[in-house]
């Protein structure tokens, strides 16, 4: 996760949040672009690409096996992929700092390479659980070993030609889709996934955007080995996960009114938008659109009262990132919202769960544990405090987000983890609230 043991970050009270505010690129889309374009044949561009420490991860596992990229500017790759078969042995251990979705997606791509690897990470990545694309691969032929009985980083993996299998998968989980689709584009023959309910979709987005055939039919998709990937041009939208704060903060900070600029809307991932709404939120969409297979809009958005709701079942997958900042719009709301069924936090970089319990108890707010989810009784204010972002980049921002919204100043711990999605997340913050943040030395 970087240096996050550097430093604390004071956050005060500094009024409404105002203006108009451009995000970092998708997290989850830029993984994609960059895994494909390497597997591609010939000079892919990724547009808007976003340059945190994850997605640096994945780019510095495909330098190690050959792939020139090239960061042109802040938000432009290059790529010059070699071909589905272009990749080469690592000399390295590939080490992917604390980036899950790197370490699942791309065992779908090396167990199809004819040659050795292991991946490793940081000490939050190899406390995360890999069986579930681990034992699909398996089931496919592929070697791959690891600590609890490959349950566990790091990973080794040596990688064979698969067979195409048709997986049901147990759980909603874009990771497994993609990782299994991933290693179906290079293995002969069809390979089917179905999941229980939807997860994120922007791997079958990008397949279809770069030309790659997809077949989709509700919860079931199928694709085809391929023989080649061409080269291709994506632009990378603004990142919903990343605006989820900001949209949090101008709903229960009164006096705000902020727009949200390119901001990706993809419909599995703006479970927080329907949450958000049914507490009485109104936000404003608008200039609709639809950009390398991906719908982009603006967000405008005003303080506004909130109240209690309940969120569970099929709404969970696609808000699970924003469960930590949506808990603050649940502490700030009038009455008792209930959060259910979102046991697949507790194995997120830290267990999410537990760390929206303690933390924002100690702005206040009476909050009860629940084996899958919380029980959040609102108040009128949040106290400000010191508090700990576990070295959690969500923890950190929506703990941000709290303190913006408290009385009395607050001291978060460890707020360079925020490098791991959204580097320049406290300068945003400045912008739009001059003042509110100030980096304490230790």
């Amino acid at each position: 996760m970087g240096t996050h043991g550097v430093g604390r970050m004071r956050v005060v009270p500094v009024g409404p949040v105002k203006g108009e505010l451009t995000l970092p690129g998708d997290k989850s889309i830029t993984h994609r672009a960059i895994i494909l374009g390497s597997l591609a044949d010939g000079v892919s561009e990724i547009r808007g690409a976003l340059q945190s420490d994850d997605c640096r991860d994945t780019a510095k596992a495909f330098r190690a096996m050959g792939v020139p990229i090239d960061e042109l500017d802040d938000e432009r790759l290059q790529i010059r992929g070699g071909g589905l078969r272009g990749l080469k042995e690592p000399a390295e251990v590939l080490d992917l700092g604390n980036s899950g979705t790197t370490m699942r997606l791309l065992t779908g791509v090396l167990a199809t390479q004819r040659f050795f690897s292991v991946l490793t990470g940081d000490q939050y990545l190899r406390a995360r659980p890999m069986a579930r694309v681990v034992l699909p691969l398996r089931s496919m032929g592929a070697t791959i070993l690891g600590r609890d009985g490959g349950n566990l980083p790091p990973l080794a993996i040596q990688g064979a030609r698969l067979r195409a299998i048709d997986y049901v998968s147990p759980v909603a989980s874009a990771q497994v889709k993609s990782a299994i689709l991933l290693a179906g584009l290079l293995t002969e023959g069809e390979t089917t996934v179905t999941e229980p309910s939807l997860s994120r979709d922007h791997t079958e987005r990008m397949f279809d955007a770069v030309g790659i055939p997809i077949d989709r039919n509700g919860l079931h998709l199928r694709v085809n080995g391929v023989k080649q990937i061409a080269a291709f041009q994506v632009i990378v939208p603004g990142d919903f996960s990343a605006a989820a704060f900001f949209l949090v903060a101008a709903l229960v900070i009164p006096g705000s009114d902020l727009t949200l600029c390119d901001v990706g809307i993809n419909p599995t991932r703006i479970g927080l938008l329907e949450a958000l709404q049914s507490m009485g939120a109104a936000i404003e969409i608008s200039r609709n659109r639809i950009v390398s297979g991906e719908p982009v809009a603006d967000l405008h958005v005003r303080s506004q009262a909130l109240h209690g709701t309940e969120v569970a079942g099929a709404l969970i997958p696609r808000m699970v990132d924003e469960i930590p900042v949506f808990a603050v719009a649940a502490a700030l709301a009038a009455g008792t919202t209930t959060i259910r069924n979102a046991g697949e936090l507790r194995a997120k970089e830290v267990d999410r769960l537990a760390a929206i319990l303690q933390e924002l108890r100690r702005f206040g707010v009476q909050i009860e544990p629940r084996p899958d989810g919380l029980i959040i009784h609102g108040r009128p204010s949040l106290t400000g405090c010191h508090c700990d972002s576990w070295g959690d980049h969500r923890m950190a921002m929506a703990l941000a987000v709290a303190g913006l919204a408290a009385e009395g100043s607050t001291e978060i711990s460890y707020p360079s983890c925020v490098s791991s999605s959204f580097p320049d997340f406290w300068a945003r913050l400045n912008g739009v609230a001059p003042g509110a943040s100030v980096l304490l030395e230790v």
